[in-house]
């Protein structure tokens, strides 16, 4: 019996090949692309180590054999296992940048970057920002990604796993901002020190129900990055209680829970949160300032 293969030649060929397998096989698109022809387009020709936009050049060119071997073997991990694409290829992209990412980090998706690019506007104002903490930081994308806006700022990104921060340090190297990001191995704020203009934080927001519920792509993800009790918000909760003592008079912490908003709201009626909105997809992040987080804190 002969080998997809041995049939297959060219970056075409491959493209609809994949297109072709991805749509019979019933996979779950999460993790960067939502549709079958998308997945196809990254995983073809970022195995090959080509551009994602302005690559028809290279469509009709021939692959020798070990390209093919991998670009094959890619897609039937991708379908058999239900690995993600990401950690198939070892990299992502967040805000237009490229971040390495295997198992022991979540894939980049946050809806903040959009956030982040908009430079925090209009809630940041005129304010400068020259602290930045990204709590929770697993691969480092969220931090990193406010470090390249925010030129002057220094930028912790902290996490309770020394594996993440491994893979969070590698991107602090690719994207050469040894100088101004740093890791900080910490429980939420057990080993954090003064204050931060800005906290932005996508900590573990799954509730018992919804992990137990998600597609098998999602079971690849380390379950520490996903968990956080029966509602959502066991991290949630740790960092509410003590933001307020590491930001700035003026400071603003943002913080994604997801599907857990709706308990968000119901366990803190009478905190005054921002849910915002995006305009490329994506919900349950809430804003709050320093002010109104002591605001609260006297009154409770």
């Amino acid at each position: 019996m002969t080998s997809p293969i041995d049939d297959l030649h060219t970056v075409r060929d491959y493209l609809r090949y994949a297109s072709t397998q991805f749509a019979a096989s019933g996979l779950y698109f999460g993790h960067g692309t939502d549709n079958v022809w998308d997945e196809a387009v990254q995983l073809v020709m970022r195995s090959l180590n080509l551009p994602l936009e302005n690559n028809t050049l290279f469509l009709d060119a021939r692959l020798v054999r070990e390209e093919r071997q991998l670009i094959h073997e890619r897609i039937k991990r991708r379908i058999t296992e239900r690995v993600p694409l990401a950690y198939l290829l070892g990299e992502a992209w967040f805000m237009g940048l490229p971040f390495h990412v295997d198992e022991r980090v979540l894939v980049p998706r946050s809806p903040i970057g959009e956030l982040i690019e908009n430079r925090l506007q209009p809630w940041l104002g005129d304010k400068s920002v020259n602290r930045v903490l990204d709590l929770c930081t697993g691969s480092g994308c969220i931090g990193i990604g406010a470090a390249t806006v925010f030129e002057d700022a220094l930028v912790d990104l902290a996490d309770i796993s020394v594996d993440a921060l491994e893979v969070a340090e590698s991107n602090i190297e690719l994207h050469e901002l040894g100088d101004r990001v740093q890791c900080i191995q910490s429980d939420v704020f057990s080993n954090i020190n003064g204050q931060y203009d800005v906290i932005l934080s996508n900590p573990p927001y799954v509730d018992a129900e919804d992990l137990a519920d998600m597609p098998d792509e999602y079971h690849h993800e380390p379950e520490l990055g996903l968990a956080a009790g029966s509602d959502g918000l066991d991290i949630a909760h740790r960092i509410l209680e003590k933001a307020a003592e590491h930001l700035a008079q003026d400071g603003l912490l943002i913080v994604e829970v997801g599907n857990s908003w709706g308990a968000m709201d119901d366990a803190y009626p009478d905190l005054p949160l921002t849910w915002l909105e995006f305009e490329n997809g994506g919900s349950g992040v809430f804003l709050v300032t320093a002010e109104a987080l002591r605001e609260w804190q006297k009154k409770a």
